[in-house]
């Protein structure tokens, strides 16, 4: 799944594409939305919410969209064929640029005044306006007896952290992922916190996106993805197992993925 990083980016993007300018084209390819048409209305902006984009458009809509695992957003100029199948989701186009949401997780249509029955429940966004994060560590003890790395995926807790970015923290803090949450301090999980922040808050004007497919030797990971290779730290090798699901729901087992180093993060 995409980390909160790379939804920046995409909402970035689409910003450039579509903002100030009225759409002429509005292909909802979901059943629960399909006659639903937008063309003739000017789009206001697209923000990231955690893991989630919001395009706002006039008239006091907004559409609703998560790239889940495989979903993702394609900016090409206006009239450019489509990808073949049934992967599109959701076309917006103006006269200059067409936005296609491709294989898209959720595709919804909600008032802008109702947006928060859409992302209502996530905890501070690490790269919104809204960061705080003494609020995230307050979060993340509420429940002491979880482990800490199932904690930090909980997007109730703080918005925006994936299985790369967790990773990467809690290598950062020589925490190990199982450790119980009641056995770390409000003062170290605020700082926690404040390191998830400051390490995806550098990856955001990243030039290239980092994702789940682009692993290759050279990446600036310590402990994402090296599976078996020597820590760039003490030298002992990486290990990779699962955390359980942080919603108890379920989870992708992509989700699930944790990376460690078993003498830095004892």
């Amino acid at each position: 799944m995409p980390e909160g990083d790379a939804v920046y980016r995409t909402a970035r993007r689409l910003r450039e594409a579509l903002d100030g300018r009225v759409l002429t084209r509005s292909d909802f390819r979901v059943p629960r939305h399909a006659t639903a048409d937008l063309r003739g209305r000017a789009v206001l902006t697209t923000i990231s919410r955690g893991k989630h984009l919001l395009t706002r458009v006039a008239g006091g809509l907004t559409v609703h969209t998560h790239l889940r695992m495989d979903g993702s957003w394609r900016v090409a100029p206006a009239g450019r064929p489509l990808p073949g199948g049934d992967v599109v989701r959701l076309v917006l186009a103006n006269e200059l640029w067409q936005a296609a949401g491709i294989r898209l997780g959720v595709v919804d249509l909600v008032a802008t005044d109702h947006e928060d029955r859409v992302v209502g429940h996530l905890g501070p966004d690490l790269l919104g306006p809204d960061w705080d994060a003494a609020l995230a560590a307050r979060n993340l003890g509420e429940r002491p007896g979880r482990g800490i790395g199932e904690a930090l995926l909980d997007q109730r807790n703080l918005a925006g952290i994936g299985t790369i970015w967790r990773a990467e923290t809690l290598f950062a803090a020589r925490l190990s992922p199982w450790r119980a949450v009641g056995s770390i301090s409000p003062d170290e999980l605020e700082a926690l916190a404040g390191l998830a922040h400051a390490l995806m808050d550098a990856s955001r004007e990243a030039p290239r996106p980092i994702t789940t497919g682009d692993l290759r030797p050279g990446r600036s990971m310590f402990v994402y993805g090296r599976a078996g290779r020597p820590c760039r730290r003490c030298g002992a090798p990486i290990r990779r197992g699962e955390t359980p699901s942080a919603t108890g729901r379920g989870a992708e087992p992509y989700e699930r993925l944790i990376f460690w180093c078993p003498v830095c993060q004892a």
